[in-house]
């Protein structure tokens, strides 16, 4: 594990990535509220005239000895904005330090380019960090070795105090692999770059990397969390080998607000355990991290619902004739057994809004939510008609029902006392979009699982034509305090989550009216 004294205590790194040092400032100001080791872009500001600025202010303010500042002027070749030379570069560093940055991070390439004697004449009095950035991907094993001992090298020979290697990763599987090159070495920072490879950035100190970095706004790398998340919501810097991990699997996972759920519910009885996003394309690739990762349960969406059953070492008898999970217990052995909590959020979120006996119910869409709609309402015996893009998976879902599938074009002509959509149209960050128009809405109650936003179009729609409307906001609390309860094995604090989720959703609802 690293050393704690060779960043001070905090190993969560704040990035100030700026154009102007007036916004570079007041990134400085909020990334103090979280932490005291911060890497300075230089190479993000606009000229010469705006890094002369930030740095004599960062002059005129370095009696704070409490903040490690990382000076970093990366060049273009290694995914940096800096157009000059390396000793261009390297004069920039040198202002850096006299200005009162302790540590400077500086590119294998341009170490590599200068005789030692003018590196230190240029990074005398500062610590140092030799990096190595690679945006194309994840070199071969042997490849990746040859590079670690270049850098090992280099460092010894040349006086460097740690080593930085971030690399694309288009998979857990890599990540982790880049991850082992930190474990056991208390001067190597190891960063897995890519969307695939975020939950590893909230674990990377977890497991063992020297440093882990989080933009203040925004992103200089893929898959970068930013600061106050990855300190507030997911307490990267406090994650230790004894905490729990779960997570939510899919792809896009961008829109997901169960890590505000579930993270509320740990916090709220401090339990030492994180819950992650986690973007799947291939199910092997997550499935084959789950011992590496200590995973010990996931919740499942789009379009991973019906694909894991095949996975699966068992699953309750809901599930299996609803064809699709949400929710996964990891058991004793890495065994994996599956639920289906949506049953009880559909029901949760229609209580007292409808009798569903001998009611007709159109179900829009014929995945993994839709056939856990299908199968709720028709156990508590209403009459189901499916529509989706896809006649025949409509068929056989109306068939497993019971029900009776329809084509887009008659539902001008239908009437239903309840349509639910549950399809992915309408979700965040597609809010302008409907799965059906106003003239195919005729329904006495209109339901989306969609919780975000919690007024989708389809919804708007549908008052606009004096139909009753239900959220999905009440299905998704139902079904995830069901899930944390089932990891878990307590009553979960649901007054706690409901209040998270609830604030989140106002929050955007804030930021969209600006």
């Amino acid at each position: 594990m690293a050393d704690e004294h060779l960043f001070r205590a905090d190993r969560v790194c704040g990035v100030v990535a700026a154009r102007t040092a007036a916004e570079a400032w007041r990134q400085i100001r909020e990334a103090l509220r979280y932490t005291a080791t911060i890497e300075l872009r230089l190479d993000w500001l606009t000229g010469a005239g705006e890094r002369r600025k930030l740095l004599g202010s960062l002059k005129k303010h370095r009696r704070n000895r409490q903040v490690s500042f990382i000076a970093t002027c990366r060049r273009q070749n290694a995914g940096g904005k800096f157009h000059g030379s390396m000793s261009d570069q390297l004069s920039l560093l040198r202002s850096a330090i006299a200005a009162g940055c302790p540590w400077v991070d500086v590119e294998m390439e341009t170490v590599e380019s200068f005789p030692a004697f003018a590196l230190d004449l240029y990074t005398a009095r500062a610590r140092r960090i030799l990096s190595f950035h690679d945006f194309r991907g994840m070199p071969h094993a042997a490849e990746l070795a040859g590079i670690v001992r270049r850098m090992e090298n280099l460092c010894a020979n040349r006086g460097f105090d740690a080593l930085k290697i971030a690399v694309t990763c288009n998979s857990l599987g890599k990540g982790l692999q880049l991850l082992e090159t930190a474990r056991e070495k208390r001067n190597v920072i190891a960063v897995p770059m890519g969307e695939t490879c975020a939950p590893l950035r909230i674990l990377a100190l977890r497991e063992g990397s020297a440093l882990s970095y989080a933009p203040v706004e925004e992103a200089t790398a893929p898959g970068q969390i930013r600061l106050a998340e990855l300190c507030r919501l997911y307490r990267s810097g406090r994650l230790t080998s004894a905490t729990c991990v779960y997570g939510v699997i899919g792809n896009p996972i961008v829109h997901s607000l169960s890590p505000i759920l579930h993270n509320a519910g740990f916090r709220a009885r401090k339990i030492d355990a994180v819950y992650l996003p986690f973007r799947v394309a291939d199910l092997s690739d997550f499935l084959g991290a789950i011992p590496r990762l200590r995973i010990g349960g996931f919740s499942v969406t789009l379009p991973h619902k019906q694909k894991l059953l095949r996975f699966l070492d068992g699953c309750d008898s809901l599930a299996k004739p609803i064809g699709a999970v949400n929710t996964v217990a990891v058991r004793a052995n890495e065994k994996l057994f599956g639920y289906n909590t949506d049953s009880l959020g559909v029901l949760r979120a229609l209580q007292g809004k409808l009798e569903l006996r001998g009611h007709r119910v159109l179900i829009l869409g014929a995945g993994g939510a839709a056939r856990a709609v299908a199968f709720t309402l028709a156990r508590e015996g209403a009459r189901i008609f499916i529509c989706s893009r896809t006649l025949s998976r409509s068929r056989r879902l109306a068939r497993d029902v019971h029900g009776q599938a329809l084509k887009r074009g008659t539902l001008r002509r239908g009437s239903f006392d309840l349509i639910v959509n549950a399809t992915p149209v309408g979700m965040h960050p597609r809010e302008n979009e409907s799965p059906i128009g106003p003239p195919e809405i005729n329904c006495a109650l209109a339901f989306d699982l969609i919780y975000r936003p919690p007024r989708t179009k389809f919804l708007r729609l549908a008052a606009s034509k004096g139909i009753r409307t239900v959220s999905g906001v009440e299905m998704f609390l139902a079904q995830g305090i069901a899930q944390w309860e089932i990891w878990t094995g307590l009553r979960a604090p649901v007054n706690a989550m409901r209040s998270a989720v609830l604030a989140a959703l106002r929050g955007e609802k804030s930021e969209l009216s600006k």
